[in-house]
């Protein structure tokens, strides 16, 4: 069950979470042989929170982001976004090449049901925003991938929401466009005081990017483990306390992966 409270009391009514997911579980296949993919999954993301999901492929990281963004039901349990439709980004831009980058971002503009006389502006601002401001005329083969993601960016900022949920939204990327972009994602989330869910299977980038690391353990995917990443920003993936606990946190993720092919 999808629970979206009035976006008007939904501070009182959240109890101090924009996201809440409640003993989710989620099976697919048949009701005689279903397929457990997630299990008993608690967790709040606070207003305001950069929190980062981990875990190595196959274990419903992208099953929960569904969950939370609509896309998908819980089988048990209940998921809770007390202000309003998340806004998705995923790991390809999924620009239509046919339209200009600031057209992309119009699209989203009036779907939010923003005036069509306010679209323009409000596309070049976002361009600007995600520092682009001159590519509101180029199409999607005039630009570079981390360009094309930083479109991407804006669109997805155009919905109007409070929570971004991404992806692996960089993954395809080389290390120093990738690099690049953690920067301009950290500055967007503060400037814009938004939440954000963000999936990964990059320990370092989840350390450098989260303000806590959760860990889903696999097949089911449950919970395993948390962490507050307490480290100021701007962060680099090179500063010592990043490699620290990113060799901390991978040390767990590698005991998951081996308790799961041993079973």
């Amino acid at each position: 069950m999808l629970d979206r409270i009035d976006a008007q009391s939904g501070a009182d009514a959240s109890g101090g979470y924009a996201v809440r997911l409640d003993h989710v579980s989620k099976s697919y296949g048949s009701p005689s042989a279903p397929q457990l993919v997630l299990d008993d999954i608690r967790l709040d993301v606070a207003p305001g929170e950069f929190l980062c999901l981990l875990g190595a492929s196959g274990c419903g990281k992208s099953t929960l982001l569904n969950l939370v963004a609509g896309l998908d039901q819980p089988s048990q349990g209940s998921v809770q976004v007390p202000f309003g439709r998340p806004a998705l980004m995923f790991q390809d831009h999924a620009l239509f090449p046919w339209l200009s980058a600031g057209r992309n971002i119009e699209l989203a503009l009036r779907l939010a049901g923003v005036a069509k006389a306010e679209r323009r502006e409000q596309a070049q601002e976002l361009l600007r925003l995600v520092r682009l401001p001159d590519a509101y005329g180029k199409r999607v083969h005039q630009l570079s991938g981390g360009m094309r993601q930083r479109v991407a960016l804006a669109r997805a900022l155009a919905q109007g929401s409070e929570v971004l949920l991404m992806d692996e939204p960089f993954a395809a990327l080389d290390a120093i466009t990738r690099d690049l972009l953690h920067d301009e994602l950290t500055r967007v989330w503060s400037e814009r005081k938004l939440t954000v869910l963000f999936v990964t299977h990059n320990v370092r980038e989840a350390v450098r990017l989260g303000q806590r690391v959760v860990l889903l353990g696999s097949r089911p995917g449950r919970i395993a483990r948390e962490w507050e990443v307490d480290i100021p920003y701007p962060r680099r993936i090179e500063d010592v306390e990043v490699t620290d606990l990113a060799r901390e946190v991978t040390g767990h993720l590698h005991e998951e992966i081996v308790r799961h092919a041993r079973h």
